[in-house]
């Protein structure tokens, strides 16, 4: 498979912070854009889940590409997702991105409904990468089956990349079933397969993989990229299994809230306190908690 856009390494799934007016905060996402790369981030997931895009609208969404590209975010270290349950949305979301510079795309499948074929999914695809129709255009398959429903059998897998090797590149597998992603990996050689959570970082790298894109990234991505930089050296055991007690603080909680919480504690700033609903803030006394383990963990 040819060389893609995005070079391999731990990508960030940021969280998007927003004003009380529930309105993204640009200054402070670019900030803390800035501040995930300089502590070691190969790159951004942009718009994932952990950014709450789907409850931004398409208009939103698409104000919010323009202003990182404008606000000097490199667009090559940059993915974004862009998948939504109307084919012509993604199709113009998608359109969007790519004008403004950024070619690597995550792509959820259509999740709204369900026992849908592979042959469905492939035309799915099929005419989002027509309609786009863009060079250089390159697609990560969402695979997330826990909130889609949906999965990507390997019969499809096999007709995408036969159909379309040089758009459909790579996956970021959020199954949570780490001998999923060996198999994909083993599967499909070059093609570029991201675990979705640090603890299966090394695992994945081992078995051919590219990284990981995470949510919890955005409080460990300075450990993931201890893992990601030492990780053919004898020390890579230890730095996943500080890698992965860390990750597993937040396990159990909602993401998007917990993360948001912890970086309002720990950087005193109020602005991330607020989440679009239907999310919600843990009680404080969690949020606490998790604050003081992680602490503890990370001194230990």
């Amino acid at each position: 498979m040819n060389q893609t856009i995005l070079q391999p390494g731990v990508y960030v799934a940021n969280l998007t912070p927003m004003t009380p007016d529930l309105l993204p905060d640009i200054p402070l996402l670019i900030s803390h854009l800035r501040h995930l790369i300089n502590k070691g981030a190969q790159g951004i997931a942009l718009l994932g889940t952990t950014g709450e895009a789907n409850s931004f609208s398409l208009q939103e969404r698409m104000d919010l590409i323009t202003a990182v590209v404008e606000n000097g975010i490199p667009a090559d270290r940059l993915m974004v997702g862009t998948g939504c349950c109307a084919l012509t949305d993604t199709i113009v979301l998608t359109k969007h991105a790519v004008r403004s510079g950024i070619k690597s795309i995550l792509m959820l499948p259509p999740f709204y409904y369900k026992q849908v074929s592979d042959d469905g999914l492939f035309s799915y695809f099929q005419r989002v990468i027509e309609g786009v129709a863009a060079d250089q255009l390159e697609i990560y398959l969402y695979h997330f089956p826990k909130i889609t429903g949906l999965d990507f059998s390997i019969p499809l897998l096999e007709k995408l990349l036969q159909s379309y090797p040089g758009q459909i590149v790579g996956m970021k597998d959020s199954s949570g079933d780490l001998e999923h992603g060996k198999m994909i990996a083993s599967h499909f050689p070059g093609f570029k397969l991201y675990a979705g959570t640090e603890k299966y970082l090394l695992d994945i790298l081992r078995a051919g993989g590219s990284g990981c894109i995470s949510a919890t990234a955005n409080v460990t991505v300075q450990k993931c990229a201890e893992v990601f930089r030492h990780w053919q050296q004898p020390e890579a055991d230890q730095l996943q299994a500080e890698a992965s007690a860390q990750r597993q603080i937040f396990e159990g909680l909602p993401f998007v809230s917990i993360l948001k919480q912890y970086l309002a504690f720990t950087t005193g700033n109020q602005q991330w306190l607020h989440v679009r609903p239907p999310n919600a803030l843990v009680p404080d006394d969690v949020a606490r908690q998790v604050v003081e383990r992680f602490t503890a963990v990370s001194e230990s």
